[in-house]
């Protein structure tokens, strides 16, 4: 049995590495890449991009404190360290392992701070729950506010829906339908673990503990505030990276927001942070907006691979700081790199 989970694991990783890597590969196979060191440090803005990074930082650290206060009811208490910590090492931990950072996190809190696996676990289901339905939201009121912007846009440039499809080549279909699989292949994944999960009774009464949760949290405002801000911050910390670059520093607000909907959507197809995937949606969208081909692929791959050591960067000091870190009731020790997480 644990020779074919092994297995599974392995056969996973492997696909999301594969899938990311296909979708990279045929967006920039012919890619003049020599050009990148020249607007690195000569085209770009970094002043921008440098500021974009304390709301990529906060991002994660509004999600530590909002996970916190969703674990008070249950009757844990950990401490705003360690779960800022746990978050900062889970982002890092899934550019590995797609998705493995919600089970990281939550094996931190329990070797730490002896928070229940099961309890913790319940919570991060419900703030995914929490998190999607704000996204629906906020997808469902950008296509309302940007139909007429899209209409113009058209009329404008004389360019039809039916052409935009039949422009799209067999490769661009081809794409976006590997991205499907692998949607509907992230999701059996999910339901059957999930229903490995509630064959335990223990397991299955803390994930009802965790999704109940949220309605018994001591400050219901505090609650709502952390989870504006959290996606406040993500847009904050990509649309600032807009003024880094001249072909996107005169799009407005707009774009912006459409863009990060689409790039937030894309991101489900399981490769490491969105890889690939994100790269094609948000360039798509780009392009669509009138920025040249070439100048949406520098801006994609660029502040992808920025953000991305920023994550990097965030997961090395959580382990470090874990590593000082003192545990409740145990005696101080590494942090573990084996099954303990």
């Amino acid at each position: 049995m644990k020779t074919k989970n092994t297995f599974s694991q392995i056969f996973k990783i492997a696909l999301s590495l594969c899938l990311g890597s296909a979708i990279l590969y045929w967006m920039y196979r012919d890619f003049d890449f020599q050009r990148i060191e020249y607007v690195v440090t000569q085209e770009m803005n970094w002043w921008w991009m440098l500021l974009s990074f304390p709301f990529g930082i906060l991002a994660q650290a509004f999600r530590g404190w909002r996970w916190r206060q969703a674990l008070e009811p249950l009757g844990e208490h950990p401490r705003s360290t360690v779960s800022v910590n746990s978050i900062f090492l889970s982002y890092a931990m899934s550019l590995i392992v797609p998705r493995i950072g919600e089970f990281a996190r939550c094996g931190v809190l329990k070797r730490w701070d002896n928070v229940p696996f099961p309890k913790a676990l319940g919570t991060v289901v419900t703030e995914r729950a929490i998190d999607s339905l704000l996204v629906i939201i906020i997808i469902g009121v950008t296509l309302l506010t940007q139909f007429t912007v899209f209409d113009k846009f058209f009329q404008k440039t004389g360019t039809r829906m039916d052409e935009i499809l039949a422009g799209f080549t067999s490769t661009g279909w081809l794409v976006t339908a590997v991205c499907g699989i692998a949607v509907l292949l992230l999701l059996y994944f999910i339901i059957r673990r999930l229903s490995i999960y509630n064959k335990v009774k223990d397991m299955f009464k803390g994930l009802i503990q965790g999704v109940m949760s949220v309605k018994h949290v001591r400050n219901l405002p505090l609650y709502i505030f952390f989870t504006i801000a959290i996606w406040g911050s993500y847009f904050l910390h990509y649309y600032l990276t807009f003024f880094c670059f001249e072909a996107t520093s005169s799009l407005d607000f707009d774009c912006a927001l459409v863009t990060f909907i689409v790039g937030s959507i894309a991101v489900i197809v399981p490769t490491p942070n969105g890889a690939g995937p994100w790269h094609f949606a948000v360039k798509t969208m780009l392009i669509l907006y009138g920025v040249a081909s070439n100048d949406a692929l520098f801006f994609v791959l660029i502040v992808h691979s920025v953000q991305t050591l920023l994550v990097i960067l965030l997961g090395i000091y959580a382990w470090l700081a874990l590593n000082f870190t003192s545990r409740r009731g145990i005696s101080s020790s590494p942090l573990p790199t084996g099954d303990g997480l």
